[in-house]
């Protein structure tokens, strides 16, 4: 039994190297059963996290949809509210249930709300009380009379307006551009004691200047008329106190309308892009609105600006109701800028 075993290939060492071998390669296979399952559930992991990820991002998606679709819908409600509203007040027109009184006020009407939509730009999404709205609407009014003036019988009527919005709305945001500079360092009562100030002062800086325009070219004077110096073909555009005479009548209630829904547009675009949502974070927390690194003064004067040239083209469709155009305190006085602020609140802020 023993010399078998001796003399058989390799002996006993054979028998032991062999099961030596089984052994070593039951552990082999043990390991890599072990490496597989790991990886398996490394993926599986892997897996079950890539689809709660996508599951994460499908549930935002929804819900970005659906406050997407609740703003539109807003908006749109909006903007249908204003539109059955000039289709109603048509219809009484065209049947004579309206008096010639209410259809001079139509466009007054229409000059209010656009006011009223940007005073809360500022009033309500900004959070600062301003109460210069009226002298920005004074700006507007008197830059597009002089330009339709001067250019009456050069322009068809579509194309004048068309510009002389233009010119308004960007003569009122230069002008609440640089007034916006010192004042916004201010909140709460200074800011609107200074802004009601400004008001003021550019409606007397109107009520004193005389401009003309001859074939010399443009006169200015904050004397009289005869400082002036024009020939006799000259035209004069701006009378001191007296204003602005003989402005085309070029608005009429649909331009309003359009206006109003054009301002509309534009302001709540405003509100729900980044910038109006900076300009939000400024209202609820200025300083934790700085502390992640909003520029405050930058976001308020570009909401300021924008309030500014709203008001501006208010002041384009009341002066081109008009005849005659004058810098009066009814008009664009303190009072009036109150009435504005009013409309807003009684409108609801924000």
């Amino acid at each position: 039994m023993v010399s078998v075993g001796s003399e058989g290939t390799g002996g006993p060492s054979a028998v032991v190297s062999g099961g030596s071998e089984r052994t070593g390669e039951s552990v082999c296979d043990g390991k890599r059963r072990q490496i597989c399952g790991n990886r398996k559930n490394v993926y599986e992991r892997q897996r079950m996290s890539e689809a709660g990820q996508r599951k994460g991002m499908e549930m935002e998606m929804k819900v970005n949809k659906s406050k997407l679709s609740k703003t539109t819908k807003n908006d749109m409600i909006t903007y249908g509210m204003v539109i059955l509203t000039y289709i109603v007040v048509q219809l009484l027109v065209s049947t004579g249930h309206v008096s010639s009184l209410i259809q001079g006020l139509l466009v007054p009407f229409c000059t209010y709300v656009i006011v009223a939509v940007a005073l809360n730009l500022t009033v309500g999404i900004l959070g600062e009380l301003s109460l210069g709205h009226a002298g920005f609407m004074c700006v507007g009014a008197f830059a597009s009379a002089v330009f339709s003036l001067a250019f009456k019988e050069a322009l068809p009527g579509g194309l004048r307006f068309f510009l002389a919005l233009l010119i308004g709305a960007a003569s009122a945001a230069l002008v609440g551009f640089l007034v916006g500079i010192p004042v916004l360092r201010l909140r709460g009562d200074y800011l609107a004691i200074v802004t009601l100030a400004f008001g003021e002062i550019i409606k007397n800086i109107i009520n004193a200047l005389y401009l003309g325009v001859d074939s010399s070219g443009v006169h200015f004077s904050m004397k009289d008329a005869l400082s002036l110096h024009m020939e006799e073909d000259g035209l004069m555009l701006i009378k001191g106190a007296q204003g602005v005479t003989g402005t085309p009548n070029d608005s009429n209630f649909t331009v309003g309308v359009i206006l109003i829904l054009v301002t509309l547009f534009i302001v709540l675009n405003f509100i729900h892009s980044r910038t109006g949502r900076a300009v939000m974070s400024i209202r609820d927390n200025r300083i934790a609105a700085e502390s992640v690194g909003i520029n405050v003064t930058k976001y308020k004067l570009i909401a300021f600006t924008v309030s500014a040239s709203l008001a501006g083209v208010a002041g384009v469709l009341y002066a081109h109701n008009l005849s005659t155009l004058n810098a009066l305190p009814k008009n664009f006085g303190y009072n009036m800028s109150i009435m504005i602020l009013v409309f807003v609140v009684l409108g609801g802020i924000g």
